[in-house]
């Protein structure tokens, strides 16, 4: 309403995305008073709560650029680091709506799971998963977010019974507002399709320093250029305290949230 630059980005992507979804997710992220409960519960599936996401960090992130402000570096939270990747000229915007979508649309496909938030550390929470055959079939690590805190991803099943297991050890944790289980080998299936989307875009090797997800280190151009990567960073855990903890190491500057919360 009084940022015309952001409200102009948001105007680009969601037209351009609109043939790849097919509805205006403004209807979705700018709902009708009377539509407001009906377009939430829409924004909770994944085939549109990717784009949403990406639309809203890329505008914002653009309104940031035009007040001057410039990142010397960036670090994406899984689809963030598609935001990333397209200010650091990786996808031309057109190309990355369109694997954001597919990208939602395919994970969108795949049986329904569940994420579970765990204040542990990593190693406390993979010694838990290895030494249950439940959780080891049906449960991974899917981001780590930092050095006290997971997320597990899976069945619904597995993880009812870990949130189960973890509250009755007062082990802080709660379940996700996903529909689908990210990051874990619920994902395996779509691997191949989501490849197919990158034999129709060029990709680019990065203007602009960011952070891997998949490796929680800078990105180098062969990853960035390599479809095999991002459908690696679809499939494995985010390592984003890796991340943060390179960024600080490194990095003299301010951190800059740049999303919807």
């Amino acid at each position: 309403e009084v940022e015309s630059t952001f409200k102009q980005h948001v105007d680009r992507c969601a037209e351009i995305m609109q043939p790849h979804l097919g509805i205006d997710i403004r209807s979705l992220l700018y709902p009708e008073l009377e539509e407001t409960e009906t377009a939430s519960n829409q924004l909770q599936q994944t085939s549109f709560t990717q784009s949403a996401l990406f639309i809203t960090e890329y505008a914002l992130a653009q309104l940031f650029l035009s007040w001057g402000v410039s990142p010397e570096a960036m670090i994406g939270h899984s689809i963030g680091e598609y935001v990333a990747a397209t200010i650091a000229d990786v996808f031309s915007l057109e190309d990355a709506l369109k694997i954001v979508a597919k990208r939602g649309q395919l994970m969108q496909q795949v049986p329904r799971g569940s994420m579970l938030a765990i204040k542990l550390p990593e190693k406390d929470v993979q010694q838990l998963l290895d030494g249950n055959e439940l959780y080891r079939e049906c449960l991974q690590i899917a981001v780590i977010n930092s050095t006290e805190s997971c997320v597990d991803s899976g069945t619904n099943q597995a993880v009812a019974v870990l949130e189960k297991q973890l509250s009755s050890q007062e082990v802080e944790c709660r379940q996700l507002h996903t529909s689908h289980a990210f990051h874990s080998v619920m994902m395996e299936p779509i691997l191949e399709a989501f490849s197919e989307v990158f034999k129709t875009v060029k990709l680019n090797s990065p203007s602009i320093r960011f952070i891997s997800n998949v490796t929680g280190d800078w990105i180098t151009q062969q990853q960035a250029t390599n479809p095999d990567y991002w459908c690696q960073h679809l499939r494995k855990t985010v390592r984003f305290s890796d991340g943060i903890s390179q960024l600080i190491e490194q990095f003299e500057g301010v951190f800059l949230e740049v999303g919807p919360g």
